[in-house]
């Protein structure tokens, strides 16, 4: 049975202040998902099958590969660069760490996952490596770092980011990274840049139309001479078991239809299926997949949740500057902060779902075709 529309209003009302106790907040998320689970189950695997394809189709017929790309900073980064790190771990991954045992620090689960990336890839001293969607740098800091031989260069939407980056990079003398904001939408690197690896983590979700994303990223790979010096794509996405589906601010039968993690945090992304990149092979050939359990996700938001009710008395304070420094009304930082906290929550409570076995994290490695 849905929630009805009065009652999802009241309770965004109260969320935005605070006033419901985590506990019904994370109950209301699980039938919230128990919701999404039935929405997106149209009955048998013929079914399930023709609304896949029915939707794959339909994203490439789509114009465009990113449709509001300034959504995504407003929501996600371009938030107070200092409010968002006192969220993160030390290394500043704004993506799923790893937890193998599932004892491990977060900073531990960070090193973890960057490590896994860089065998998975296939990374090399010395090879030109693109980070498409850098975040705040994690990634490109890291494999500055561990590669100096190498020439890391970063792209992102968000200005902010950049500025971060650039001076953590001043700060540990860093001299082979760069990085550039740009749309990708519109942005295409000269000829004469091109990558031995291109790496993106969790950026894929703020696209649609992955044929033309992927062709315009395959001609950014060096040509191979052989085996040996084949360039490479590596990708890192949530995504569901099965089944795509659209974050849409919108309440189409085809859309999102409790409308808060779209209109707050996702406006214009995508939910993949774990299967989904393998029907957009046309300039770009699957290598190897592999499925990592949502459990590591879970963790992951819960040490940021931790993270920001330790910090929250700075936290608040610096969301309230930063709307007011924006020229709005301070109590749109107090709203964002508890909205940063029910989307750690609401996050944690999807990847923790079934034991993770129902959304989690897929690994993709492409080469060119």
């Amino acid at each position: 049975m849905a929630l009805p529309d009065w009652a999802l209003q009241l309770g965004y009302e109260g969320l935005d202040r605070g006033l419901i106790p985590d506990f019904i907040v994370r109950i209301a998320i699980r039938a919230l998902l128990r919701q999404r689970l039935r929405e997106i189950d149209h009955g048998s695997l013929e079914a399930n099958n023709a609304a896949k394809m029915a939707w794959i189709k339909s994203v490439k017929q789509r114009t465009c590969i990113a449709d509001v790309p300034e959504k995504s900073n407003e929501q996600h980064y371009e938030v107070s660069t200092k409010f968002i790190l006192s969220t993160l771990g030390p290394h500043a991954k704004y993506s799923a760490c790893l937890f193998p045992t599932g004892n491990e620090s977060l900073e531990e689960a960070e090193i973890l996952m960057l490590e896994s990336y860089c065998a998975k890839a296939q990374l090399q001293d010395g090879q030109d490596v693109l980070d498409l969607g850098c975040g705040w740098g994690s990634l490109s800091l890291y494999l500055a770092q561990k590669y100096p031989k190498s020439r890391i260069t970063g792209l992102s939407n968000s200005s902010t980011q950049k500025t971060h980056i650039d001076a953590t990079a001043k700060l540990r003398n860093l001299t082979n990274l760069n990085i550039i904001t740009a749309d990708i939408n519109t942005y295409d690197f000269p000829t004469t840049s091109r990558f031995d690896r291109i790496i993106s983590i969790e950026m894929f979700e703020h696209m649609k139309n992955y044929q033309i994303l992927l062709r315009k990223v395959s001609t950014w790979l060096k040509p191979g001479i052989n085996s040996d010096s084949e360039s490479l794509l590596f990708i890192h996405i949530f995504c569901h078991r099965s089944t795509p589906y659209h974050f849409e601010d919108t309440e189409d039968q085809d859309g999102d239809q409790s409308n808060w993690m779209a209109q707050n945090f996702f406006s214009g992304g995508t939910m993949p299926s774990h299967d989904l990149l393998l029907y957009f092979q046309d300039d770009l050939t699957l290598v190897q997949s592999w499925y990592l359990s949502g459990t590591h996700y879970s963790k992951t938001l819960e040490a940021w949740l931790k993270l920001q009710d330790q910090n929250a008395e700075t936290g608040l304070l610096e969301l309230q500057a930063d709307a007011k420094a924006k020229g709005q009304d301070p109590t749109e930082g107090v709203k964002a902060f508890y909205r940063f906290r029910v989307f750690y929550m609401a996050s944690s409570e999807l990847f923790n779902f079934n034991g993770g076995q129902e959304w989690g994290i897929g690994h993709y490695l492409f080469k060119r075709a």
